[in-house]
């Protein structure tokens, strides 16, 4: 095993380190900020369009949490030996994971909401960073989901390739269409 692999270990192992590392991130960017007096490139950019990125940004969180419900219904729905052994080991582990995924999804949103309604002109109240930390964290929270879904899918994939197609694959008859249609008009 290697570092890389311990390392993803280790993350995946503690769902809470996403709130530490976004908040490590944005602190050192407010250290960066407040210290140099360069780098806050929310304030780069007007009021109105900050309060635009935030509206769009909470779609594009709102909607990895819709692929987060799609991809637990995936799950839920799979059924090959390899899946159904790892839901009855790991069934508590995986439902504290997806619960966690998506809680963090609407937190973002929140977070994002509350920046959204706190931000005025030179934003006195320095919002932009609560939205700053929410897309850190939505970040590694999507990392987080690819991570878990794509070990999902490799274990339901594998069940499948052992198993082999069931059914067997039709021909493709590029004339189907013409043949319907003269059949469809031989029947008045």
């Amino acid at each position: 095993m290697g570092v890389r692999t311990s390392v993803i270990d280790k993350w995946a192992e503690r769902a809470w380190a996403d709130y530490l590392i976004a908040v490590i991130v944005i602190g050192a960017h407010l250290l960066l900020v407040r210290g140099c007096g360069s780098g806050d490139w929310l304030t780069w950019i007007g009021t109105t369009q900050r309060t635009d990125m935030y509206a769009a940004a909470t779609g594009a969180v709102s909607a990895i949490g819709g692929l987060s419900a799609i991809a637990i219904a995936i799950y839920t729905t799979a059924n090959g030996e390899r899946l159904r052994a790892v839901r009855q080991q790991r069934h508590g582990e995986l439902r504290r994971t997806w619960r966690s995924l998506l809680q963090g999804t609407a937190l973002a949103c929140l977070l994002i909401l509350t920046a959204f309604s706190l931000d005025r002109d030179k934003d006195p109240l320095s919002a932009r960073f609560i939205f700053e930390y929410a897309m850190v964290f939505a970040a590694f929270r999507f990392a987080r989901f690819v991570w878990l879904f794509d070990g999902i899918m490799a274990v339901s994939d594998a069940d499948l390739v052992e198993e082999g197609p069931s059914v067997a694959v039709p021909a493709r008859d590029p004339n189907w269409l013409e043949r319907r249609r003269r059949q469809h008009d031989s029947n008045p």
